[in-house]
């Protein structure tokens, strides 16, 4: 976009790539928080995630994301192992939030995680209207095929990742003469 790497042509090969690497992980992340009993292993998993985001604004979007998805499911379901995890005093990261989310509305985790990854990619297809000539059309088309790559991953998602060119974009955003999102 602003560094001319991805155009509207590059997107699904871009959004398979970023299954198979961060949305594993992040989809491994909402499996093992959907599966987590005690608060310790809460506190634990939220600090993993923490450690393994290494752009500063990606670890600040994805707290800032989880704290204010938790307080929202809390606030609608009135859960109370929900309200123990938002109160636990530890960042919430927003893969961590959606796992406990679905654990409480008794979704298998791989439901779970597959419904995180479908917000997730919807969320970043969404963003890609914004920045490049990409329609409505164009867009439901893009993640209508992404489904069978999603429903692979929430299946098969485990905790390894390693996408440098992703970090190192994360971390220029901030020094960008034109941003449109702040996270």
């Amino acid at each position: 976009m602003a560094g001319g790497y991805l155009t509207v042509v590059g997107l699904e090969p871009f959004f398979h790539a970023w299954l198979e690497e961060t949305g594993a992980l992040e989809a491994a992340w909402c499996r093992q928080a959907a599966e987590i009993r005690s608060i310790a292993e809460w506190i634990g998993l939220n600090q993993a995630i923490s450690a393994m985001k290494l752009a500063r604004e990606a670890r600040e979007a994805s707290a800032t994301l989880g704290r204010r998805f938790l307080e929202l499911t809390v606030a609608l379901t009135g859960d109370p192992a929900l309200r123990e995890r938002a109160a636990a005093g530890c960042e919430v990261h927003l893969a961590a939030a959606f796992g406990c989310t679905g654990r409480a509305l008794e979704a298998a985790p791989e439901i779970a995680a597959a419904a995180y990854l479908h917000q997730s990619l919807a969320s970043l297809i969404s963003a890609c209207q914004r920045l490049l000539p990409l329609g409505q059309r164009q867009a439901s088309q893009l993640l209508w095929r992404l489904k069978p790559a999603i429903l692979a991953v929430a299946g098969n998602a485990e905790a390894t990742c390693f996408v440098p060119a992703l970090e190192i974009a994360s971390m220029r955003h901030p020094l960008l003469s034109t941003r449109l999102f702040i996270s």
